[in-house]
């Protein structure tokens, strides 16, 4: 998957309008896509840019490069019409993570980790702190998730514990999901419509193999501005959170 196109910025600004349109009606829709674009404009000023580089403390202590800063134009155009780039804040991550082994004593290495919208890596990476069965990272832009893949080849630590982490290029929404039990990651990467095509592909695994123990799928839920859209889903069950992330599991 790792030669996928990246996708179209008409098609986006398209789909975008489409959605909103849907929603709101035509008027509101025009406004909405005038309003991202102005805003992309005053992000893409000399001192906005400098200011992405401030989350670079992690980059600095491991020698990788996960920072919103270094992210060329044309991708930063894509994620007004998806979902901008910004990669997880530490010692949050670890309190999502914490929080979720507290509520349901798991044992992580009996869980693939699944990020979807895995930008450059950092999560992934975080993950590795933990000894989980596998990691994988799903990224639709081409040149971030380039990134990833040397993001993963460089990083050392010595509170690693799972070794086997892959980024994938492709379009989480169509993905097949791993088999066994799964953590997945949500960084808010999601318009509605796309995460009910995700929601969909995890009612059609329960549907699956409902009784199984191997299906136990949990959903760490970051910047959870859709939560309703996910509550709505008729397998899974909200268990914890705060403002910041909401932990959902299986029924």
């Amino acid at each position: 998957m790792d030669s996928m196109r990246p996708p179209s910025l008409l098609r986006a600004a398209c789909d975008f309008w489409r959605e909103h349109a849907a929603r709101h009606g035509r008027l509101a829709a025009t406004w909405a896509l005038v309003a991202a674009l102005w805003e992309f404009a005053r992000d893409s000023t000399p001192a906005r840019l400098r200011q992405r580089f401030g989350d670079a403390d992690y980059d600095w202590d491991h020698r990788v490069n996960t920072t919103s800063g270094a992210v060329a134009w044309r991708d930063r155009l894509l994620g007004v019409f998806h979902s901008p780039y910004q990669p997880t804040e530490p010692a949050l991550f670890h309190e999502m993570l914490g929080t979720l082994r507290e509520l349901e004593n798991l044992n992580f290495s009996d869980f693939t980790f699944l990020d979807l919208g895995s930008g450059k890596g950092r999560t992934l990476l975080m993950a590795s702190d933990y000894p989980f069965r596998r990691i994988v990272g799903v990224e639709l832009l081409p040149a971030l998730h380039r990134i990833a893949q040397e993001n993963l080849r460089q990083y050392k630590s010595e509170s690693q514990k799972c070794f086997t982490l892959e980024s994938i290029c492709a379009d989480a929404t169509a993905l097949q999901l791993p088999k066994g039990p799964l953590v997945i990651y949500l960084f808010n990467p999601f318009s509605e419509s796309a995460l009910r095509r995700v929601i969909a592909n995890l009612e059609q695994a329960h549907r699956d193999d409902p009784q199984s123990p191997a299906r136990r799928v949990y959903v760490l839920y970051h910047n959870p501005l859709l939560e309703p859209v996910l509550a709505s889903s008729a397998c899974r069950r909200k268990i914890g959170g705060t403002h910041q992330y909401s932990l959902f599991a299986s029924e």
